[in-house]
């Protein structure tokens, strides 16, 4: 599939068939993060892909408030949860290796934004739209603190790993319940001229 027919199928989806995905689709999906960009080739993306019936069960027991009246099953129908990590460290062993202390005058750059999350970011990316190539569909949650501390637990996420986000995969369903009061539809999306700027700002 080109980029240009894949980007306009982007959306968040929120409901997926009772269906599999097939070991070699989900290794395809999920491999492309090594392809993703890193600040100084870190490589700090991490993830832990889980497609067992009981680790599903357990990040969907985590994860959601449980049954929303007039919202489809999303956690529970996913047949594949993704949870995507970073690890700062890589960063920092990176940049204080020669060839990055010479570039910084000797000292470990002091980081104006936290790449390792920037970095997540564009793993995740990668991802969603990994999946739409394989003719799947995908969705994003965010991981607060308190569930994080829970999935550590309950997955042996080492300490020195933060989890950014939670990404489902599999067959799309409709979701008409989600799709009703999702952001997608109760916001516009913003004009180009809001987004982008030429040669100078404004």
């Amino acid at each position: 599939m080109e980029f240009r027919e894949l980007l306009p199928r982007r959306r968040m989806v929120r409901h997926y068939r009772d269906e599999p995905v097939a070991r070699e689709v989900v290794e395809r999906v999920v491999e492309t993060v090594r392809r993703a960009p890193s600040a100084g080739y870190s490589q700090g993306q991490r993830l832990l892909v889980v497609t067992g019936p009981e680790g599903r069960a357990e990040i969907a027991r985590i994860c959601s408030d449980g049954p929303r009246e007039g919202l489809e099953p999303w956690l529970d129908s996913a047949p594949v949860h993704v949870l995507v990590c970073a690890r700062e460290q890589d960063y920092h062993d990176r940049y204080r290796q020669p060839d990055k202390l010479a570039a910084g005058g000797g000292e470990e750059i002091d980081w104006p934004v936290p790449y390792w999350f920037v970095d997540a970011g564009a793993a995740l990316m990668l991802l969603l739209l990994a999946a739409i190539d394989e003719g799947l569909a995908a969705g994003v949650g965010g991981v607060p603190l308190a569930q994080a501390a829970e999935l550590r637990d309950t997955f042996g996420i080492p300490e020195d790993l933060s989890l950014v986000a939670l990404v489902t995969i599999g067959h799309p369903a409709p979701d008409p319940g989600w799709s009703a009061v999702t952001s997608r539809r109760t916001q516009p999306r913003r004009e180009p001229a809001q987004v982008i700027q030429w040669e100078r700002w404004g």
